[in-house]
């Protein structure tokens, strides 16, 4: 997803970082999904055009850093295959229309063996982008004042740099929508839309033309060139309990946290399939190895077995101390890093054991330093080289850099 923000993780508590260096998105990172889940169709009215459905690319530069490639048969599409390890960076909305701050990051894939970047689609306020032609974006706005002003041609950009892209879609974050459309928020049993305690609202997963929104800006992404949709915030708020006591929820239809947001991650799959891309989620970290969803509707075994990329966030300065033994966690990131991969690893294994098909993992790691806490470190490329060397070593090669201002001390 693209998404610092500060999470201790009893729960999780996510503070969200302001903005700077014309980054609009601070990511206070997410985990997600469901047992058994049922597979529907969005609503019509948000569908992308036939016309549209069956666009195809037609040429591809040779990779030579990672490789999509794509064909469209019937209006079903191929997924892209990646040649190699994903090995990228996120990028706010603001930094990738900026010519200057965009330049710069290229030159650092290009002097480094990076070769992907996570764009904003939708952002953590519930702005999109770019120009949208999805109606219910332009009926309420969503796009006013883009921060891309020609994605067509940043991608064109990055493609002929060979660098994979990654689109990322907050889900059920979103502010703006649940202002705009209040009844598809979060509603308070007492009466009014509900709100967490940093005052932002939240969709509320069990209403259908909420996930078909998501959806709509997902596949509309894919088919303007995005190689891979990634879902962030894809799960209710934290604190789940609470959030029980408090919340009003749609009909559920007989399901749980966990099922809804299968389902909703099943309905985007076929659809960003259709558009020929690849479809990741991120869940919190402790999504590894916890045994529920943690009140907030995300379990590994529901994720990994609908999803092609899975990206738990595993912020070591986002553990709790005591966290698998270590005692201040931003100190030991390696160690974090270690345990948080065994972890994922095991649950894949278990999945391959009972016949599901694992998603592949790809870890976000972190690129910041978490002045909020004490004890903490700063983290610059040892920090981070640490922490990759730490998932290798455990079989995952693959890693997004997480740095809410898009500056990365990295070095390959």
């Amino acid at each position: 997803m693209h998404r610092s923000g500060t999470v201790h993780f009893s729960l999780c508590i996510f503070l969200l970082v302001a903005v700077c260096s014309g980054c609009s998105a601070v990511k206070a990172r997410d985990e997600s999904v469901a047992p058994e889940v049922q597979q529907s169709q969005p609503a019509d009215i948000l569908k992308p055009s036939v016309d549209t459905m069956v666009k195809q690319k037609q040429t591809r530069l040779a990779r030579t850093k990672l490789k999509a490639t794509q064909s469209n048969k019937a209006a079903v599409t191929t997924r892209p295959t990646m040649t190699q390890p994903v090995r990228g960076i996120y990028v706010s909305g603001w930094v990738a229309g900026d010519k200057k701050q965009m330049a710069k990051l290229v030159r650092l894939v290009d002097r480094t063996d990076l070769n992907t970047m996570v764009i904003d689609v939708k952002n953590d306020y519930g702005n999109v982008t770019y120009r949208s032609q999805v109606d219910e974006v332009k009926a309420i706005g969503a796009d006013v004042n883009p921060a891309i002003p020609n994605i067509k041609g940043l991608l064109a950009q990055l493609k002929a740099k060979n660098i994979y892209t990654i689109g990322r879609v907050v889900a059920f974050k979103d502010p703006y929508y649940a202002k705009k459309r209040p009844t598809m928020a979060l509603q308070k049993k007492t009466g009014g839309v509900w709100k967490d305690k940093q005052g932002n609202l939240w969709l509320d997963p069990y209403q259908a033309k909420v996930r078909s929104y998501n959806i709509a800006i997902a596949r509309e992404a894919a088919e303007l060139g995005f190689d891979e949709i990634q879902f962030d915030y894809v799960r209710f708020p934290d604190n789940g309990a609470k959030v029980n006591r408090q919340v009003r929820f749609a009909p559920t239809g007989g399901k749980n946290k966990p099922a809804i947001i299968g389902t909703f991650l099943q309905e985007a799959r076929l659809q960003v399939h259709q558009a020929g891309a690849k479809l990741s989620a991120d869940v919190f970290g402790l999504v590894t190895s916890s045994k529920d969803d943690m009140g907030i509707g995300q379990t590994w075994r529901s994720i990994a077995s609908t999803v092609d990329v899975i990206s738990p966030m595993t912020y070591p300065s986002h553990y709790s101390s005591g966290t698998y033994g270590i005692h201040n966690p931003d100190l030991s990131p390696a160690a974090i890093i270690r345990q948080a991969m065994a972890d994922a690893k095991k649950g894949n294994a278990t999945l391959t054991t009972i016949g599901l098909q694992p998603a592949q993992i790809r870890p976000w790691l972190q690129s910041f330093t978490a002045t909020w806490i004490e004890p903490h470190q700063h983290y610059g490329a040892n920090q981070i080289q640490s922490q990759i060397n730490a998932a290798r070593k455990q079989g995952v090669t693959q890693f997004l850099l997480w740095n809410s201002e898009c500056k990365y001390d990295y070095r390959s």
